[in-house]
């Protein structure tokens, strides 16, 4: 199979459109692990029918205890002759969202094929519990590459950075849109963009959204910045490979005995790590599915027997990018979640 991230890809979005659908009746009921559980059966199901071998990488519940799918779980059914996989994947970014029946809550997948047995894996597992990151689109990295500007740094002075952008996005400063999860550890951030008289959007949870926005257009968010978790910048580099945006990262410990713990693994708690460091190759894909609406997505619509759902999936070798908006018929559908004897109704 000369390019089975084509041929596989629509079976990523059909994992993340279930854990939207299966989600959805949790919103705003005060139980976050209830609607994460939900996402995680859905995605479980689609991936028991799946003719591959897919090694999550990335998984969301070794970070923060909830129900999730693990590091080094296996998906898929292939047999050894089937296409190998690295996943990673947030079945809720946004649980806290979710529970409280907020915007900005979504279901995301993001894989890398392995062509050969050989080579170890495509995406690099960040141990630490949060990082630094800063997020910019297309303009702003194109910009950097071609050395029309310094580049953009996380050491460099917040105010740097956002004149930097400004200038390349040809924009006044009060009129840059930054955004930032809304974080006692990022006041530092909400700060200085105000100080500076730049536009301000705080964010209660779910940063992949927030953070691959600067690379759509019509999002109307011209940067990310900010300390937040570790395998949400993972997959939001996913995103970037076919969108052309970057991202760097850096690790930032918690505390002292987080901080001995890494350096204590033989770390380098400097190192910066960009798109590409964080997701190697060209032959990747991302998706995902609006569960309550984002900069990225609109959330998932309840219209009488029906439910409506929108979802993007990405290719990074040929740059696609696809909207999907799909229209469920509720006393109709059916999805296959892990555990059940037969299809469940919706």
């Amino acid at each position: 199979m000369q390019d089975v991230e084509r041929t596989i890809e629509f079976e990523f979005v059909r994992a993340t459109e279930n854990a939207a659908l299966n989600s959805i009746h949790w919103m705003g009921k005060g139980d976050k692990e209830a609607a994460d559980a939900a996402a995680c059966d859905a995605i479980y199901g689609v991936f028991d029918l799946v003719d591959i071998r897919g090694e999550v990488v990335i998984g969301e519940g070794i970070k923060d205890d909830a129900p999730g799918i693990f590091l080094g779980e296996k998906l898929g059914i292939g047999s050894p002759d089937s296409p190998r996989f690295d996943i990673a994947l947030d079945p809720i970014d946004g649980t806290s969202n979710i529970a409280k029946g907020l915007p900005n809550s979504i279901s995301v997948i993001a894989a890398a094929y392995l062509p050969s047995e050989e080579g170890g894996h495509a995406m690099v597992n960040i141990p630490s519990f949060y990082v630094e990151k800063i997020a910019y689109g297309p303009q702003i990295a194109q910009a950097i590459s071609r050395k029309q500007v310094e580049p953009i740094t996380l050491d460099a002075p917040i105010e740097t950075t956002l004149q930097t952008a400004a200038q390349i996005l040809r924009k006044r400063i009060n009129d840059l849109v930054v955004v930032t999860l809304d974080r006692p550890r990022n006041q530092k951030y909400v700060d200085a963009v105000r100080k500076l008289g730049a536009s301000l959007r705080l964010i209660s949870d779910g940063d992949i959204a927030a953070a691959v926005a600067p690379s759509l257009p019509d999002t109307g968010v011209d940067i990310y910045i900010g300390i937040g978790g570790a395998p949400e910048g993972i997959l939001t580099a996913s995103a970037l490979k076919a969108l052309d945006g970057d991202i760097l990262v850096r690790m930032w410990p918690r505390d002292e005995a987080e901080r001995a713990e890494l350096t204590g693994m033989g770390l380098d708690l400097q190192k910066i790590y960009t798109r590409d460091t964080l997701v190697a190759g060209e032959r990747s894909i991302f998706c995902a599915t609006g569960i309550s609406d984002s900069a990225l997505l609109p959330g998932v619509k309840l219209v009488g027997s029906t439910a409506i759902t929108h979802s993007i999936l990405m290719r990074a070798r040929s740059k696609t990018v696809r909207y999907i908006r799909a229209v469920h018929n509720l006393n109709q559908k059916t999805i296959h979640v892990r555990g059940a004897e037969r299809e469940k109704r919706l």
